[in-house]
């Protein structure tokens, strides 16, 4: 993980979940690595939990340092369309019957 000064584009988001943050750090091979000297976009959206106790952190990586633009805003649709909600429906759980032969 990148430290807090090796990000750029910092950006704070309003989303239906809440507020949040978007960052990008950008990293390339070290020679001494033997992997070929392309750079690496790192994109992060930092989504507080609503309990304030826990955090999601979403990342996308590229080689296409060029379309930059259009890799932050699928990261932001994805982030705009992260909830904290249980997708379960609430109230009772419904169990299925186990039989032996399902064992």
């Amino acid at each position: 993980m990148a430290t807090a000064e090796q990000h750029s584009h910092i950006e704070y988001l309003d989303l239906p979940s809440g507020p949040a943050s978007m960052s990008e750090t950008l990293r390339t091979p070290t020679s001494e690595s033997g992997l070929p000297p392309t750079p690496l976009l790192q994109i992060y959206a930092y989504l507080p939990h609503p309990d304030c106790k826990r955090m999601a952190v979403l990342m996308l990586s590229t080689t296409a340092v060029a379309r930059r633009e259009q890799y932050r805003e699928i990261l932001r649709q994805i982030a705009e369309l992260t909830s904290f909600e249980s997708p379960l429906p609430k109230g009772p759980v419904m169990s299925i019957p186990c039989t032996a032969s399902d064992r």
